[in-house]
């Protein structure tokens, strides 16, 4: 990724997104503090250059790494963290999954109304934690499809305690990893633009 950033910055490579899956592991964003490991012989950690404090990943999660010139864009941090939140949103409402931003806490929310609680809980379904270098992002999104949400227990993700992490299948929805895929690359166009 690293090499890939340097590549674009130079004009040598053209704007990538990587889209996979991770072995299980904690990774810790440069805000991550020590505390919010609860389990820190369950993963690997990894240390990471990315925004954010813990996070989980691991297999059923689509994790996307993006790499993007915002020199090309808007030189703006917060409007394309808010586009970012924006795509995701957008694709998961193909699945007619209502994703929300929620002020002061980054990443994607779905309220819980299948709890029949009022106010409906709100769970993230989505986290975010980017970097740029010279206006190249890299880092990115991490969207539970159907990981074991058991595994998110070894850390406070994202530093938040009060709130709860979900996926598409933990909400009744059996979609499909290729699926995903490609409500992402509809869903990126219509939030960025046509890709090549």
């Amino acid at each position: 990724m690293d090499a890939r950033v340097a590549a674009i910055q130079r004009g040598e490579a053209p704007e990538m997104i990587w889209l996979l899956e991770h072995p299980p592991l904690y990774t810790a964003g440069v805000s991550a503090k020590v505390s919010d490991l609860i389990e820190p012989e369950r993963f690997e950690v990894f240390k990471s250059e990315r925004g954010g404090q813990f996070t989980y990943h691991g297999p059923g999660q689509r994790v996307i790494y993006v790499m993007l010139d915002l020199n090309r864009r808007t030189k703006d941090i917060r409007a394309f963290v808010k586009a970012l939140e924006t795509w995701v949103i957008d694709a998961l409402w193909r699945f007619n999954v209502e994703g929300h931003i929620r002020d002061g806490r980054v990443g994607v929310w779905v309220e819980r109304r299948d709890k029949g609680v009022i106010p409906a809980p709100e769970d993230k379904i989505a986290a975010i934690g980017i970097k740029l270098r010279r206006w190249v992002s890299f880092h990115g999104i991490s969207i539970n499809v159907e990981p074991d949400l058991t595994h998110f227990s070894g850390i406070v993700p994202c530093g938040i305690s009060e709130h709860g992490v979900t996926s598409l299948v933990d909400l009744g929805l059996p979609v499909t990893m290729d699926e995903v895929d490609y409500a992402l690359r509809q869903s990126f166009e219509a939030t960025f633009g046509p890709t090549a």
